[in-house]
């Protein structure tokens, strides 16, 4: 009863815009008054999780991410990616999502990848008169693209709070990231296809081979730089040669000299917001990372999964309709808070219930990104449906139609593959890691 009494009154603050660290910390305070626990009980545990390693590649992600936005890093990959799609009619809406999908592989976040390619492609598709409510909804669903392609700073997340390789969940969300890339590009093309004032790039109607290399050449030059850091990101991961904190401090260290010096998009003295952004962002992060750990310590002491399970159980035995109904609680979950808060709870809480199930914990991380991916553009919350209708200067409220026909041709059909065919998501542990990471 208390348990359920905690819950709801969670999600009660949280509906009211309580700030989610008073959210969490109102309801450890009720069940620790409850249960009988003190702070000397709770914190040692909280303390060994946070003095991890493996946090620190989420500041110097989120650090990456603002260099990159500030340097006009992702103007140089818009323009090489527009060189391929330019013939197609809205072409600049499936450059969005490719874009989308490349910036967030470097930065490894949705909402740094929504800052800089919404702002830099929406007054794109303004000029070319594209319907700025689908512009904004495209943008916003695509920006999610950021927590599944790797380095994920969400993955790293659930690898911190299952105890998991981080490399494995990075594998895991690859072919559901590539899947949700082209299903929301074919989407993008069927919406913008008919309609009749969108103009035509006239710069990239190249009609040969040999046009399409004449301006290949000086674009990919330009673009070689920004191209390069999901190679050295990537493959130093992949390769053995960097762990995922390391690849983030390079990505960071790269970044810089390449902002400043070659594509000259800001200064030295200007990255000073950006640090400061980073450092304020960390802060907010460690305290809900601190919280979230408490909660989550009180909720496994209280055999809660074992609780959440039988609840399942008891509406149908069938392993498909409990996956089913794990799949409506974290589309709930998504709904009413972040994405970092949600992978933080959820994780903990729905691992041991996925074990029971015979899930792979990889293909978990999977279907857990994706979830929470789809819970960014998802009302009533939907930061990026926000984020996004305010860079493009229209109503939320008519963003909302077409980002509920992404979700429903794109993102439903990615979620209902990653959770019911397994071999999505563990193909490629499988593949570079062994049987033992599946």
């Amino acid at each position: 009863m208390v348990l359920a009494l905690g819950f709801v009154l969670l999600v009660v603050l949280l509906v009211l815009g309580v700030p989610v660290v008073f959210c969490f910390g109102s309801v450890i305070i009720l069940f620790s008054l409850t249960f009988g626990y003190t702070a000397l009980g709770l914190f040692p545990t909280m303390y060994g999780k946070l003095a991890s390693v493996v946090l620190l590649s989420i500041p110097m992600f989120i650090m990456a991410g603002g260099v990159m936005e500030k340097g006009k890093i992702g103007d140089a990959l818009i323009d090489f990616i527009e060189l391929f799609f330019g013939k197609i009619k809205g072409c600049l809406a499936i450059i969005s999502v490719v874009t989308c999908g490349v910036f967030g592989s470097i930065c490894g976040s949705g909402a740094a990848t929504l800052s800089c390619i919404g702002s830099i492609m929406l007054p794109k598709m303004r000029d070319k008169k594209y319907p700025m409510e689908k512009a904004a909804a495209i943008v916003c669903c695509s920006a999610p693209l950021g927590l599944l392609i790797p380095p994920s700073a969400g993955q790293i997340v659930v690898a911190w709070c299952g105890n998991l390789s981080v490399l494995a969940c990075f594998l895991s969300t690859v072919i559901p990231g590539i899947i949700l890339i082209v299903l929301l590009s074919i989407t993008s093309y069927f919406l913008m296809r008919n309609d009749p004032n969108i103009e035509k790039n006239q710069e990239a109607q190249w009609h040969s081979a040999q046009a399409l290399m004449k301006q290949a050449g000086p674009k990919t030059i330009h673009a070689a730089p920004a191209l390069l850091m999901p190679v050295l990101i990537l493959g130093g991961i992949y390769g053995g040669i960097m762990t995922p904190t390391e690849a983030a401090g390079v990505a960071v260290f790269y970044a810089i000299p390449v902002a400043v010096l070659i594509y000259k998009g800001t200064t030295v003295r200007e990255l000073k917001s950006v640090f400061v952004s980073t450092a304020t962002t960390t802060g907010v992060v460690m305290v809900m990372c601190a919280l979230i750990m408490v909660l989550s310590q009180i909720l496994l002491m209280e055999n809660v999964p074992t609780v959440v399970l039988e609840l399942f159980t008891a509406i149908s035995s069938n392993k498909y309709v409990v996956l089913l109904m794990i799949n409506l609680f974290l589309v709930f979950i998504g709904m009413i808070m972040d994405d970092t808060c949600g992978l933080m709870l959820c994780t903990p809480l729905l691992l041991p219930i996925m074990r029971e199930l015979g899930v792979s914990p990889y293909q978990f991380s999977a279907i857990i990104g994706v979830n929470l991916g789809m819970g960014n553009i998802t009302p009533p919350t939907a930061p990026f449906l926000y984020l996004s209708s305010k860079i493009a200067g229209v109503n939320s409220a008519k963003v909302i139609k077409y980002s509920l026909i992404l979700i429903v041709c794109a993102y439903i059909p990615t979620l209902i593959l990653t959770t019911y065919v397994p071999q999505v998501a563990t193909f490629l542990p499988r593949l570079f890691l062994g049987d033992k990471f599946v």
